[in-house]
């Protein structure tokens, strides 16, 4: 395959994406310095293909890499920012993008070894090669939710979740990555989130089978350690610990009624949920102590539960990008299709 040498020196991202998306499936975490040497490379290709432009022979072409560029770094960064800021991107997800939009601002060229041959086969009008990686990812995220509802239907689990998400045992739900999809009205798309249960049960120094086995003394605020542990970030290295490991109290007199039993209706701050979120110094992923209560009241009552497993959004990403790379952009060939491009 033939190119220019910034082109080709692109074609380093390949592996790398493809190495973050891995990431992103097993851990949901990718290093921040997985993006610093290619973010560098991004630079100097582009700063290359500049100087290339600039001294070539006609002001049309140099017109159209700028404004080519400009589109590329005008408005992919600052959507790709502006979705992490609203929480539709993680952290991971946005620094991707915009390493996307410097890397790729125009249509790379690689000609094959035979005649009238060059990927990518679809260019579009614009000529912005990081809004083609874009609509390509966005369409390779609209295949998930279908592949999750088929797999559903083989397997006959009929749910109002079965479009975003899967059952699973609850003992086996601090090995997931994802949210509830059930409280204890029902089916709810704004259940816990598993990281930030991860958190929860690192920061009190107890295991979800602890919580199960003894439900109403775990509930009480009495029962959390006096002095809490780090919560980390939710990451599976963090799934909770041993229950010795906090210095906990014994439950009071004030907590327990005149029966002996506890009563959740009047036990103030259950499970020590505004507690734990008052405690650690930053977010448990946007997590409510409403939210973090129905979640535990849900995981210690039921055997199976719903969960939205969630896209890695790498994964669409690194698909994106090799379509792009390859055949080019899908959806500007679907609106050729139909008359509209």
């Amino acid at each position: 395959m033939l190119g220019s040498i910034p082109d080709l020196l692109r074609l380093v991202a390949v592996p790398v994406f493809g190495w973050a998306a891995y990431r992103d499936v097993k851990t949901r975490r990718v290093p921040n310095r997985t993006w610093t040497p290619l973010a560098a490379l991004a630079v100097v290709l582009l700063l290359w293909d500049a100087y290339t432009v600039w001294t070539g022979p006609t002001a049309v072409g140099q017109r159209l890499f700028l404004i080519r560029v400009a589109i590329s770094l005008g408005f992919v960064i600052p959507l790709s920012y502006g979705f992490w800021l609203i929480g539709g991107f993680g952290g991971a997800d946005a620094k991707a993008f915009m390493l996307i939009a410097v890397l790729f601002p125009i249509y790379p060229v690689y000609y094959l070894p035979m005649p009238s041959v060059a990927l990518p086969l679809q260019q579009t009008a614009i000529g912005v090669f990081s809004l083609t990686v874009l609509s390509n990812t966005v369409l390779a995220g609209v295949v998930y939710p279908l592949a999750v509802a088929a797999g559903n239907l083989a397997r006959g689990r009929f749910s109002l979740a079965m479009f975003i998400g899967r059952p699973v045992a609850v003992a086996d739900v601090t090995e997931e990555y994802g949210r509830l999809l059930e409280s204890p009205d029902g089916f709810d798309r704004g259940g816990l989130d598993l990281d930030a249960l991860r958190m929860y049960l690192q920061w009190r120094g107890c295991s979800l089978a602890d919580i199960r086995a003894d439900p109403a003394q775990h509930r009480l605020p009495t029962s959390l350690p006096a002095v809490p542990n780090d919560p980390g970030d939710g990451s599976l290295a963090t799934d909770g610990g041993d229950s010795a490991s906090g210095d906990v109290a014994e439950p009071s007199a004030n907590d327990i009624g005149a029966d002996g039993m506890d009563h959740p209706d009047q036990i103030d701050d259950p499970w020590g949920a505004e507690r734990f979120l008052d405690d650690i110094d930053h977010s448990a992923y946007g997590t409510s102590p409403a939210q973090l209560r129905d979640g535990l009241d849900v995981l210690v009552e039921q055997n199976e539960v719903w969960i939205s497993p969630g896209i890695p959004f790498l994964v669409p990403m690194f698909a994106g990008l090799v379509v792009s790379l390859t055949y080019g952009d899908v959806l500007f060939s679907l609106l050729q299709a139909v008359g509209l491009a």
